[in-house]
């Protein structure tokens, strides 16, 4: 049986620069990271090791005058103001994707401030991305998941659409064109397509991926909201797909009759897992 891992799969460029960013600081003492620096438990944890403690915002305070990592989702304004009020050295590991999307949600704002117009986010609520690109509005804004939520806008004024950087093309296009066609004066209607292709091009790769293999073997923490994306790619294209977060996961029978298994993962597997992985597959199969 031949273990294959695929070569796109792992850490994007902005997880890939956080962590450098974290390991190059911690090198010169201690470092706290506002929130889990990447959506997976092992990575978080060899990191830990390396003196990296994990705070959220309501630690600020007791951390005047320490050094804090923002990790690459990005924080909103409000975090920055509390970082100068309590003489926190702030690390900013934004990732430039999403940093530059910030500046145009605001931009985006300011002109809808003075066209009496609304800015909409696709993006999941709750998301530390999303809740960065709110704050640029001072939380004037109305976020979306899918074309159900577009009842909270009022098509009667302007529209700025925007996305997450990490959302679906599929459902931008969907949310376009119902935007387009419920407005009142389509116009009036603004689109910036703002979403990651580094990040989207992965659900077709992994569709092609995981039909090119009897078996699937999907790595990533369960905390993943882009991992539960791109697993439902897997399955959809191979039923025989499993989604682990780590080895101790795998079971045997997942492999009966298989000749090839594939390894792959999200964009915030670390590639070391999935090495971790193919190997116990192998072993397993010796």
């Amino acid at each position: 049986m031949k273990v294959a891992i695929d070569e796109q799969s792992g850490f994007c460029f902005g997880v890939v620069n956080a962590i450098r960013k974290a390991e190059e600081t911690l090198s010169a003492g201690e470092v706290f990271c506002l929130g889990d620096i990447v959506h997976n438990r092992l990575e978080v944890s060899r990191l830990e090791q390396l003196g990296l403690s994990t705070v959220n915002h309501t630690d600020l305070p007791r951390l005047e005058g320490k050094t804090v990592l923002i990790r690459a989702h990005g924080e909103p304004p409000e975090t920055y103001r509390k970082a100068a009020e309590y003489r926190i050295t702030l690390v900013d590991a934004t990732c430039p994707v999403v940093a530059t999307l910030q500046k145009r949600v605001k931009k985006a704002w300011q002109t809808m401030l003075s066209q009496g117009g609304q800015v909409v986010i696709l993006g999941k609520k709750g998301h530390t991305e999303v809740a960065g690109l709110a704050g640029q509005t001072d939380g004037n804004v109305v976020i979306v998941d899918c074309v159900a939520d577009l009842q909270s806008v009022d098509f009667s004024r302007p529209v700025y659409l925007l996305s997450q950087t990490t959302q679906s093309l599929r459902v931008f296009q969907e949310l376009k064109e119902e935007v387009l066609r419920r407005a009142h004066d389509p116009g009036k209607v603004f689109v910036h397509d703002s979403i990651c292709r580094s990040v989207s091009n992965r659900d077709p790769h992994l569709r092609e991926f995981s039909r090119a293999h009897d078996v699937i073997l999907f790595v990533c923490g369960k905390k993943s909201s882009n991992g539960k994306a791109l697993f439902q790619a897997c399955i959809e294209s191979n039923p025989h797909s499993y989604m682990v977060e780590d080895e101790t996961e795998i079971q045997a029978e997942w492999f009966a009759g298989a000749d090839c298994v594939g390894v792959c993962g999200a964009t915030s597997t670390p590639k070391w897992l999935m090495e971790r992985v193919a190997r116990r597959i192998e072993t397993m199969n010796g």
